[in-house]
This record gives C-alpha cells, sequence and structure tokens, in this order.
C-alpha cells in the first residue's frame, strides 16, 4: 500500500509571509496528516517483541529485522480492542508472545507529547500467523528427512520393561503433573530422571533441547530406558519451540528411545516426527509407559502359567509312569523271588542229602592231611636243629671273646673305633685294649711304622683294668 506523502508549500524560509508551526502545532498537523491520510487504517506485518501487559492493557513493539538495519513500530492494545480480539485469537490457537509474527490492522497515532509515532491496533490476521508457523515448519521439516535424522531414534529398539525414564517438562506444569500422577498409579517401580525446563517463551527451545541432552549422556550409560518430551495443551505458536530444529536434531542424536507428549490431541510438532513415538498429550505418554510394562507383567505371568501347567502334566505324565514300574517292578520281583526261593529250598534238599557224605570224605582228608604235617613236621624240625647247630659253631668262632680267649686283643681309639694301622694314631693318642681278663688303657708317646710283615713299634704308658676293676700301671 502507499504511503500519502505531506504536501507543506517549499518556500524560503526568509521570505515575508513564510509559515512557520510552533512545535505544537507541527505535532497537531503531523497527527491530522496521518490521520486523513490513513483514515481507515492501515495493515502492518512484523514480529512481536517486548510485549507487556499494563492493567487490561498491551504494549508491545512490532520489529522487523534484516541484515543492515532494524524497524520498529510501538503498538498499543486497548482492553475494549483486546476483549474483541482474544475470541478470534482462541478460536486460532494463538496467544500474542514474543517473537510471533503477525499482520495486525490499526490507526496510526503520534504522541505529540513525546513526538513518537505508534499504532493503536485493533485487528490482527491469524491465517497469517498460522501461516508463517506452517512455512517455518516444513522447511525446516524438509531439511531433517534430506539429512535422514527423522528416522535416527527410530530405529531404537524401546525396552519391553521401561521403568527408568528420563523426563524433559517444566515440573510445575499440568502437563507433568498429570503424566506423575498417572505413573504412580499404575504401582509399577518407575524410577524418574527429572530435567526441569521452559517449554515456552525466549529462549525455550534451547533450554528444551539442553535438557534433552542432559538426559542423553545418562543414556549413554545405560542408566535409562527412554526419555520422554512432554508439555500440556496451549497455543499454536506457544507450541511451536517444539518445531525447533535445535530440539530435533538433538532428539534425532539421542542413544535410547524418546516419546514425545505435547500439547492436545490435534498438535503434531517436529519434535514429533523424529521421536521414536508420539503420542497425543502427556497422559498418553505415561499411559504408552504403563502399558509395555504391564504387557510385559502380563506376559510374563502368564508364561510362568503355562509352565506351571506344563510342569504339572509332564508330573502326572511322569506319576503315572512311575506308578506304572513300580507295579511291574512289584510283579517281576515277587516272581523273581518266589523263583528264588524254590531254587534255595532244592539246594538246602540237595545239601542236606549229600552232606554226611561229604562231611566223611572232608574228615578223611583231614585226618590224612594230619598225619603228613605231623610227620614233615618231625622232619623239618630235624632239619632245621643241626642247620641251628652249625650256624652255633660259626658264631662261636667269630665271637670276640673266644678270639681273646686264644690270645688276641682288640685295641680302640678315644672315639671307639677299632685300630687296625698306625696310621690311624699319633703321639699323645689315648688307645684302649681289651683283653680276655681285663682292659689297659695307653697313651701313645711315639709311632714306627715297619714294612709289611714286620713288627710295629710303640711307645706306650698303660693303665690295666682287671676284670674286677683293680687298677696297675706299667711302662712298656
Amino acid at each position: 500500500m502507499s504511503q500519502p506523502a505531506f504536501e507543506f508549500d517549499d518556500l524560503p524560509v526568509d521570505e515575508p509571509g513564510d509559515l512557520t508551526f510552533t512545535v505544537g502545532e507541527l505535532a497537531d498537523a503531523i497527527d491530522e496528516r496521518l490521520r486523513s491520510g490513513f483514515r481507515d487504517g492501515v495493515w502492518v506485518r512484523g514480529e512481536i517483541n517486548g510485549l507487556k501487559r499494563s492493567g487490561q492493557h498491551i504494549y508491545f513493539s512490532l520489529v522487523e529485522k534484516d541484515r543492515r538495519s532494524e524497524a520498529k513500530l510501538d503498538v498499543k492494545l486497548f482492553a475494549n480492542k483486546l476483549a474483541r480480539l482474544t475470541p478470534k485469537l482462541r478460536s486460532n490457537r494463538l496467544e500474542m508472545r514474543d517473537g510471533m509474527k503477525v499482520r495486525i490492522h490499526g490507526q496510526l497515532d503520534f504522541y505529540k507529547q513525546r513526538g513518537a509515532l505508534s499504532i493503536v491496533m485493533d485487528d490482527i490476521d491469524p491465517r497469517y500467523t498460522l501461516g508463517e508457523i506452517a512455512q517455518s515448519r516444513e522447511e525446516i521439516l524438509k531439511r531433517l528427512v534430506a539429512s535422514g535424522l527423522t528416522g535416527a531414534n527410530k530405529r531404537h529398539v524401546l525396552s519391553p520393561i521401561p521403568l527408568r525414564i528420563g523426563v524433559a517438562a517444566s515440573v510445575g506444569s499440568a502437563g507433568f503433573a498429570d503424566f506423575h500422577s498417572e505413573l504412580a498409579r499404575s504401582g509399577f517401580g518407575f524410577r524418574l530422571v527429572v530435567a526441569d525446563t521452559r517449554v515456552q517463551g525466549d529462549g525455550a527451545d534451547r533450554m528444551v533441547a539442553g535438557s534433552i541432552g542432559t538426559l542423553a549422556r545418562g543414556a549413554r550409560k545405560g542408566v535409562l530406558d527412554a526419555i520422554v518430551v512432554i508439555r500440556g495443551g496451549g497455543a499454536k505458536n506457544e507450541l511451536a519451540v517444539f518445531d525447533s530444529e535445535r530440539i530435533a536434531t538433538t532428539i534425532a542424536m539421542v542413544p535410547c528411545p524418546v516419546l514425545t507428549g505435547i500439547g492436545h490431541e490435534i498438535d503434531r510438532t517436529i519434535a514429533d516426527e523424529v521421536a521414536h513415538t508420539a503420542l497425543k498429550t502427556p497422559t498418553a505418554c505415561a499411559g504408552e509407559l504403563i502399558g509395555r510394562v504391564a504387557a510385559y507383567v502380563n506376559d510374563t505371568e502368564m508364561a510362568f502359567e503355562a509352565i506351571a501347567r506344563r510342569a504339572l502334566v509332564l508330573t502326572d505324565a511322569a506319576d503315572h509312569r512311575l506308578s506304572h514300574t513300580a507295579r511291574r517292578l512289584a510283579g517281576h520281583t515277587t516272581t523273581a523271588v518266589e523263583r528264588a526261593d524254590e531254587r534255595l529250598t532244592m539246594r538246602r534238599a540237595r545239601l542236606v542229602a549229600l552232606a554226611p557224605s561229604a562231611l566223611a570224605r572232608a574228615v578223611e582228608r583231614l585226618d590224612a592231611t594230619t598225619a603228613r604235617v605231623l610227620e614233615r613236621s618231625r622232619s623239618a624240625v630235624e632239619r632245621e636243629s643241626g642247620r641251628l647247630d652249625v650256624l652255633a659253631a660259626r658264631v662261636s668262632a667269630v665271637d670276640p671273646a673266644v678270639q681273646l680267649a686264644r690270645g688276641w686283643s682288640i685295641t680302640r681309639n678315644s672315639a671307639g673305633d677299632v685300630v687296625r694301622s698306625t696310621d690311624e694314631v699319633s703321639a699323645g693318642s689315648t688307645l684302649t685294649t681289651d683283653f680276655v681278663d681285663g682292659r689297659v688303657t695307653s697313651t701313645i708317646t711315639g709311632v714306627t711304622t715297619t714294612t709289611p710283615g714286620t713288627a710295629t713299634a710303640a711307645t706306650a704308658t698303660a693303665t690295666a683294668t682287671d676284670p674286677a676293676n683293680s687298677t696297675r700301671t706299667t711302662d712298656d
């Protein structure tokens, strides 16, 4: 839409009759020209920035950013206009927030006290905002599909008993309360690791992605079975936080299944597109987890019952076979015992009949054996007596006492060893010589060695001991 120009006479300022305004007059003139030039108001599009509420009124700036500069226009939305626009926003599930792209209608207003231009808003085009959201969402989704991230998290296998759950949510929200209470009522031992995060407003996408990334580190350590991202219902532009490419990329890279429960049943965000499983609401997300655990418990109980039934059948069959085998064994045992008893009776009869003659033959053999043993014993005793006499004679021949009686003697050193050579003694040594009638103790004063066959001379001082322990000393 073309904007009307201001029509001021371009006269020299120094000529008489120049039109000169006071500041107030100029402000009024500008305001009048604006009102007359934009009599039907004007449509303006931009991004809401710095929205604040003052009583029942709303104030914000409408900005347009490009690479070179930023244009800014202040907007006022008074209570009467807000009351009329609220149903329109609500029916389209929109709520005015910072960062929301809008197309609004209003009347231009020049506030002369500050010399500021603003627009008094009286209408809004919801289709423009929804179209912007849809267009941005479509562009992000195309990039995610092209990079293969939409199917990355779906390749993970969700545990049949997902009890260790990481939760990215606003802890104080109704959505988290619904999710938590649903799990608590289930009676199952869910363990939650909660990353509290803001889910709307400036920087919400960055905070949600950071919370998911924090939980992902726990999943890499094997302490989480799944991660859930939940948010209760809200306006479409509020839920657009979960259309963030940052959040979607983070979900795609999580090393365990991610479940989403965002908004109402009709909502579908990009986070839902990349998640392993997208549920309609936080409550539905809790229900999915409970359902999987309940199904596992039910399957386990059914398997246990099937095992018990099968075991009972097998036990009954085994008992039947055991009873049948026992009856057969009893029959066979009775027959075997009867047959053994018959054989025992027959053998006993044979033994009774044969015992007298066998006993008589045994007695005869015993008598004959006894006679042979006695005869052989006498012969053996005689032979052994002769051998003993011979051995006694040999022992007597080598008995030292006998040799001593024949005139031999035995000489020992101080250690008690028999001395057989002069090499075994030396001057000063003490010798003991045994005779048949006593013992002589000698101290050697000299040793003379001779050739074999000749006598050996030794000089010694001797002390003789007779059998009655009397002692005499001689010098040899």
